[in-house]
């Protein structure tokens, strides 16, 4: 009988991590529509559970895959393409520290401090890769490469509650800094080099998350909605229009684990419309709101179910 389980855990990928980061993003999703909407369910204390328990477990199985498989680790975190969700990791367990804070302050506060340094030292990695690189050409580019820099912004989210605001705006100002530099490369890539490669598409989501999530720590570091928060809001908002225009094109993938790509960015928007709703009392917000909390929850129930058949049939964790 052939041991299958050493192959398969060097081929772990660290894009499991997106699952935490699409659960986790529903989770803070619930927990704001429920506290905003004042919804007689508690769906987002399960969530929360489930996000949290996920994440110890990835980051058990990544840990063993490090001790074991060192030499795949290394290409992982020196591929052009696959580095970039290297920070999936810490990005999460910033989602974790917001999703907690309601929660338990402490635990939020000891969650942020880990995760904001590791991606802090990430972000600094993997630009540093960027500069002095000798192998990336332009077809490597995707959204994907949103994650690094631009997971900064998510950090004041939480970040406010648990240290000065100065710090909190060093990571917004990394994350909108390089958030249009990045855009601008994207769009030539896939205008003038020809489509995303179909187990990439589904990243053209990630385009949401930078507005969207850039709004929700521009409106905590200043306390209210103004003129460029509507720009940032309104960004996300077309993003996600011009996105599900080309549903057509979305509903012709094979799965893979880059599915989850779809879960972070429509959750985050979806918090971003509530928070809309929250300091402008429009209703135009509040059926946004319903809309895209049920379009995220049907979205991330229906990766949680691809996911785990093909687990079942063992099609990921497989050499590429």
């Amino acid at each position: 009988m052939t041991d299958t389980t050493a192959p398969r855990l060097q081929n772990f990928p660290v894009t499991w991590f997106a699952t935490v980061m699409g659960l986790g993003g529903l989770t803070i999703a619930w927990h704001r529509a429920e506290e905003i909407l004042q919804l007689p369910v508690h769906a987002s204390a399960w969530l929360l559970a489930l996000s949290t328990l996920l994440f110890i477990a990835l980051a058990g199985l990544y840990g063993v895959k490090a001790l074991k498989h060192r030499d795949s680790i290394a290409k992982e975190w020196g591929h052009p393409v696959k580095m970039n969700f290297v920070p999936t990791f810490s990005i999460g367990l910033i989602l974790l520290s917001i999703a907690w804070l309601p929660v338990n302050p402490a635990y939020s506060q000891l969650l942020w401090v880990t995760g904001t340094a590791i991606h802090l030292l990430l972000t600094l990695y993997i630009i540093t890769q960027w500069v002095h690189h000798t192998k990336f050409e332009i077809a490597h580019m995707n959204p994907a490469w949103f994650i690094p820099v631009v997971g900064n912004i998510l950090v004041p989210i939480a970040g406010i509650s648990h240290a000065p605001a100065e710090i909190s705006w060093f990571f917004f100002s990394i994350g909108l800094t390089f958030w249009p530099v990045l855009l601008t490369i994207i769009f030539y890539r896939m205008i003038f080099h020809g489509s995303l490669p179909e187990r990439l598409m589904p990243t053209m989501f990630i385009l949401i998350a930078p507005p969207a999530v850039g709004f929700l720590s521009y409106v905590k570091l200043t306390g209210g909605v103004d003129a460029f928060a509507h720009v940032l809001y309104n960004g996300a908002l077309f993003f996600t229009v011009l996105l599900f225009f080309q549903a057509k094109w979305f509903a012709r993938l094979k799965f893979f684990l880059s599915w989850w790509a779809y879960s972070f960015p429509l959750a985050a928007i979806t918090v971003a419309t509530l928070v809309m709703f929250q300091h402008t009392g429009s209703t135009l917000y509040l059926r946004l709101a319903g809309i895209l909390l049920g379009i995220s929850t049907v979205v991330i129930a229906a990766l949680v179910i691809r996911t785990g058949i093909a687990v079942a049939k063992k099609s990921i964790c497989v050499e590429e």
